[in-house]
């Protein structure tokens, strides 16, 4: 349909040129009508009023230079001096334009320009998605223990819960409860800060089971990572002998006096 009617237009523009070399009467109209396919056209291609706006003024001067040429033709079809040579020249000027718009199609050629440059940029957004998507994992080490390659792939990670950082040791303290050192990945440098609350909700587990705490006789380059329920210390055995009773009749009745030894004696039956 655009291919049909950009060839019409063609044909009328080059029919109003040429009557422009027998009649000054032409040209205002002439140029009036250039103008208007030229806005019309723009605002029936929003592909072209749509591109990137790198491209957009190239796009549009290329769907509005056939229209601008023929303002163009008429004007000088009405400053130009009344010859056979001017006649001729203004002819040949009429030909070339009616050629090139006929071959070049610069209606065509506009929706072209701005479509590739649509294309241009969604692929650059795709590619920068895909960066940006892509998590920067550190380097893997032969040696490195399970514990230490989930810490390294899952919460070290840039971007992650805490970068920049290594798992140096971590022990088992009970069935709820794990102890780890973390350290600072670059030496003489602070460890990073690790948000217990993305921790947490990496780990699926409340807030107050995750504990970080200074290493004893570390600098700041390491700290402790406590998770989970730490084991309560065991509460000492309550003696029940004659030490304990003793000492709970001195409390009152003869303070400061200790218990050296005890003999035990069996209680005839009759002084009970």
């Amino acid at each position: 349909m655009r291919a049909e009617a950009g060839r019409f237009a063609t044909a009328a523009g080059s029919a109003v040129l040429a009557g422009g070399l027998v009649g000054d009467s032409v040209t205002g109209p002439g140029i009036l009508a250039a103008v208007t396919a030229a806005g019309l056209g723009l605002a029936v291609n929003p592909r072209i009023l749509r591109a990137p706006s790198y491209v957009k003024p190239t796009a549009i001067a290329v769907y509005a230079a056939p229209h601008t040429g023929a303002a163009l033709i008429l004007v000088g079809e009405r400053l130009a001096p009344d010859t056979g040579v001017s006649l001729l020249v203004q002819m040949g000027v009429i030909a070339a334009w009616t050629g090139a718009t006929w071959v070049i199609r610069p209606g065509r050629l506009a929706r072209q320009v701005a479509e590739e440059a649509e294309l241009q940029e969604a692929e650059a957004d795709r590619t920068a998605d895909d960066d940006s998507s892509t998590v920067a994992v550190p380097a893997e080490d032969p040696g490195e223990s399970e514990a230490a390659h989930w810490w390294r792939t899952q919460i070290a990670v840039e971007g992650g819960i805490a970068p920049a950082t290594v798992l140096l040791a971590h022990q088992r303290v009970s069935q709820q409860c794990v102890a780890a050192v973390i350290g600072s990945a670059q030496h003489g440098l602070p460890l990073p800060d690790i948000s217990k609350a993305r921790l947490s909700a990496h780990l699926d587990m409340p807030e107050d089971l995750i504990d970080i705490q200074p290493v004893p006789g570390r600098g700041a380059g390491v700290r402790l990572l406590v998770i989970g329920s730490r084991p309560k210390p065991a509460e000492p055995e309550q003696s029940t002998g004659d030490e304990a009773v003793w000492a709970e009749i001195a409390k009152t009745a003869m303070p400061g006096v200790e218990l050296i030894e005890a003999t035990t004696y069996k209680i005839r039956d009759e002084l009970t």
